[in-house]
């Protein structure tokens, strides 16, 4: 079946409680008329997510996991593309947006926290990226834009800056930018178009409300809205094989940088 008949869908990883990137970008591509499939640690978001997005005329479906193991990525990837077969669907794009940090002095951070922090957002990224780009690489080109599927990863500040306490945040970040670049460079030439973005600055969530002044809240010029980044994300996957970016920087207007 061609790309364009098939139903396209989107898998994202990290969807939190609902309200952040993942859960915008999910909402967003099924606006699009993409199905959903939604990974993450815990039921309980992933399915009321699921159910929201269902109830507005969605198609979404929700693969909680216990952990972000290379063997949970594996079965909740293969549950996949068994709810959504080939050739009735076409899995076309997936978004890394899982992440685990600990921000403390370095001489603070215990030898759990290192191997907790690095195998979230480095072995992880690595597995989901696996059976993304093995689940790509049976696509048809599509020639609307020349792909056969698009990866994108959420990155941030620590992904290109270390600070005071971010020594383990920094390097995972660090690790997972590293490993996007370098599959980018690699399977560009087989039309998988891998990017990755640094989100540079505070993100309005259920978090960030209870953590910031009401003020913050309200000043669009200095934090980001989680649906305009999902708008970006759209932007990524539609990109054309002539004018492909690895990386986008994303800042609200007043952010120090």
């Amino acid at each position: 079946m061609a790309a364009n008949a098939a139903k396209r869908v989107l898998v994202v990883a990290g969807v939190g409680s609902g309200q952040g990137t993942g859960a915008a970008t999910a909402r967003l591509f099924s606006q699009k008329g993409y199905s959903v499939a939604l990974i993450a640690r815990g039921a309980d978001s992933v399915n009321k997510l699921t159910g929201e997005i269902n109830a507005e005329g969605g198609n979404a479906a929700g693969f909680p996991i216990a952990s972000y193991s290379q063997e949970d990525i594996a079965t909740a990837w293969s549950s996949i593309r068994s709810h959504y077969p080939k050739p009735e669907y076409d899995i076309r794009a997936a978004v890394w947006n899982a992440g685990q940090g600990v921000w403390k002095p370095f001489l603070e951070i215990t030898p759990q926290e290192v191997q907790q922090v690095l195998e979230t957002n480095v072995a992880a990224a690595f597995s989901f990226s696996r059976e993304a780009i093995t689940t790509f690489k049976q696509n048809d080109i599509d020639e609307s834009n020349g792909k056969r599927g698009a990866l994108i990863f959420t990155g941030a500040t620590a992904s290109i800056r270390g600070n005071v306490v971010t020594s383990l945040f920094a390097a995972g970040k660090h690790g997972a930018r590293a490993l996007s670049q370098s599959l980018a460079k690699e399977f560009s030439k087989e039309n998988i178009h891998v990017s990755h973005t640094i989100i540079d600055g505070g993100i309005l969530t259920e978090r960030s409300r209870k953590q910031k002044d009401p003020e913050w809240q309200k000043n669009e010029d200095v934090r980001l809205n989680p649906e305009s980044i999902a708008k970006s994300y759209l932007y990524l996957v539609n990109q054309d094989r002539s004018a492909w970016t690895w990386e986008l920087d994303l800042r609200p207007a007043h952010e120090k940088w």
